[in-house]
């Protein structure tokens, strides 16, 4: 089977997967949900996460790294689940890096939490990935051929990847659409945009105009522009 074949469907799972995740997260030990809303994380629109789908790409090609220089299987694997841990930190710093310096967003903020470095990654969260890394090796890893031939050999399955490929790429272009003009705003007052703080003031405007929260479109709004509700929330900045 071909490596891009493989990538593919893993790209598919785990963006999908990672959604679930983080959903749940936000809705039952998210801090900064203290409502318990359910939220739709992440910086496009649809039930995926890039970042996850990328995440497990990198787990799937790390797992076949060997690490015979320490002894101990043990001790191996404790030691090939920090350089998965540290892999997908360092892929989270630069896409995080990347939003603020390309477009002054931040996707995400790590400001509060101890020993993080410019609010994009934190020891906390590396030890989550740690936590999903070893759960991924000891749980998914083993099923992906398994998952993988059954995809082979059910090609008809290729028009569900394929049509979420395309919903992706709508989704990526109508997104990057209102990521430009969010950028524009931010450059023009010189600030600092916090994406998801964003979303959360828009919502919580659309309930005091007594309109519908939307969990997939979290921008949208009948009575006011995305400029108006930029407008807003950061008044006079």
């Amino acid at each position: 089977m071909s490596l891009f074949l493989v990538l593919t469907f893993l790209f598919f799972t785990g963006s999908l997967l990672g959604w679930c995740i983080e959903v749940l997260w936000r809705k039952f030990f998210s801090a900064n949900n203290p409502e318990h809303h359910w939220i739709n994380p992440g910086f496009l629109h649809g039930t995926y996460l890039p970042l996850y789908g990328l995440s497990l790409c990198l787990l799937f090609t790390l797992s076949f790294v060997h690490v015979d220089f320490v002894r101990g299987e043990f001790v191996q694997k404790i030691v090939l689940f920090c350089f998965m841990a540290l892999a997908i930190t360092a892929m989270e710093y630069v896409g995080g890096l990347v939003f603020i310096k390309g477009m002054h967003i931040k996707l995400w903020d790590y400001s509060k939490n101890f020993g993080n470095i410019q609010g994009i990654i934190c020891p906390q969260y590396t030890f989550y990935w740690w936590l999903l890394s070893a759960a991924y090796y000891f749980l998914i890893h083993p099923k992906i051929l398994e998952w993988l031939y059954w995809f082979t050999n059910h090609l008809t399955f290729c028009l569900v990847i394929g049509f979420f490929y395309g919903v992706f790429t709508v989704d990526l272009c109508y997104t990057l659409n209102i990521a430009s003009k969010i950028r524009a705003f931010a450059k023009e007052r010189q600030i600092e945009v916090r994406y998801e703080n964003l979303k959360a003031a828009i919502q919580k405007k659309n309930e005091e105009l007594f309109e519908k929260r939307h969990f997939m479109l979290p921008f949208k709004s009948i009575k006011r522009t995305l400029a108006e509700s930029l407008n807003d929330i950061f008044p006079g900045e």
